[in-house]
């Protein structure tokens, strides 16, 4: 029994990939495979047959539903088998986009077929904004003392005993200004005072980053207030003559109020506008290229593939009670923006490191890591994470 090789065909005007079978004499006389066309045949996927060749032409496909629709013909060992063995061929097809949760086969690279793309680029200029900067392009290595420890202070005055350029990844979610009841951090100063310490902190961070180093600030617009702490945060990071990288949504489908709440019903006098996401802003220092081995990253190819698509559907954090803290972000937050945006061996600096999920996830997935707080509690609690996590590190370095 013969398989093609996914060939692209065009079939009443649209493109296909297709895959075919050759089909054995007691397939054939099973007389199932009409049952099967007429069951399995999808929106973006097909069978047909023609003579003693049975063709599987697609453009997307769900993987995971389509191999659950296969099981009813679990009972025909010989149609079972070509089911099972044409799965391992789609698999086995590592050219596809993702789309909705499902492959994407045909034309899924077609944004980057713009013709004179680059010439255009080049034409209106890129980043006009971060042209100016100053930054030197000569890293330097994380001196020891400051690897792999959660450090209890004053960020600003901590970072200030770091070197420049030493730092490959920073990701941290700010104290909101909510009013919420931080460890030992009074968290309702007025907005001036909060953004001049804030900015005087990611100076800091600015400097230690290093040249082609990212920033992905976690954060929520304060919607009941008016304040788009978003485009704030990244209106000064742009003046400082970063490059924005770009915007991730992060989904969490929890709604910030009732339909009535700071608002008119049933009116346009004063809509209060619901949001269930909060931005990822992420910036580069003086270059979008992140310089590393392509061996050292542990990117999978559909992790990749699912991740670059800026919208990430990821519950919020459910333990927040448990580590007594009010606004931490899930595990899986961390662990995405890390492995995207960092290589293995890398050092990641959270500067606002609360009870410790960046550290910990920095841990667990082989990368060095600094974190910082103005908690002691917060600092205890971030050790006691990581000591529960991989012993990648000895104890003594916390």
């Amino acid at each position: 029994m013969g398989y093609s090789n996914g060939e692209i065909v065009e079939v009443k005007g649209n493109k296909y990939k297709r895959i075919l079978i050759d089909l054995t004499k007691e397939v054939l006389e099973e007389d199932i495979l009409p049952i099967l066309m007429n069951s399995l045949n999808d929106s973006g996927y097909f069978f047909n047959l023609n003579g003693d060749k049975l063709a599987f032409l697609f453009r997307e496909i769900d993987l995971g539903n389509f191999k659950e629709r296969i099981e009813k013909f679990k009972n025909f060992k010989k149609l079972y088998k070509i089911l099972t063995e044409l799965i391992t061929k789609i698999e086995a097809i590592k050219s596809y986009g993702i789309k909705d949760g499902k492959r994407v086969y045909i034309d899924y690279d077609g944004e980057r077929k713009v013709k004179g793309r680059r010439d255009k680029e080049n034409h209106r200029g890129k980043f006009f904004y971060a042209l100016h900067h100053k930054f030197k392009k000569d890293n330097n290595k994380l001196p020891a003392e400051f690897e792999n420890k959660i450090i209890c202070g004053d960020s600003e005055k901590v970072l200030k005993k770091l070197p420049d350029n030493c730092i490959d990844l920073i990701f941290t979610s700010p104290p909101y200004n909510f009013g919420l009841e931080y460890e030992n951090h009074n968290d309702a100063i007025e907005w001036e005072n909060y953004f001049t310490k804030l900015f005087s902190i990611f100076d800091e961070c600015i400097r230690v980053l290093k040249y082609g180093g990212r920033i992905v600030i976690n954060v929520q617009p304060l919607f009941s207030d008016y304040i788009p702490i978003h485009h704030i945060i990244s209106k000064f990071f742009m003046d400082k003559g970063l490059i924005w990288k770009g915007e991730i949504i992060w989904e969490k489908h929890n709604y910030n109020c009732k339909y009535t709440a700071w608002g008119s019903w049933k009116s346009p006098s004063n809509p209060y506008l619901k949001y269930s996401w909060e931005f990822l802003e992420i910036f580069c220092k003086g270059s979008l290229k992140h310089e590393g081995e392509t061996n050292v990253s542990d990117l999978t190819s559909d992790e990749f593939k699912e991740w670059v698509y800026a919208k990430w559907d990821i519950a919020p954090e459910r333990n927040m009670e448990k580590w007594g803290h009010p606004a931490m972000f899930p595990e899986e937050l961390a662990r995405r923006v890390i492995k995207l945006f960092s290589f293995v061996g890398d050092v990641v600096l959270d500067p606002f490191n609360g009870v410790g999920t960046t550290t910990k996830v920095a841990k667990e997935l082989k990368r060095r890591f600094v974190g910082i707080d103005i908690s002691p509690e917060y600092c205890k609690k971030a050790k006691i994470r990581l000591s529960q996590g991989l012993s990648l590190f000895d104890s003594d370095s916390y």
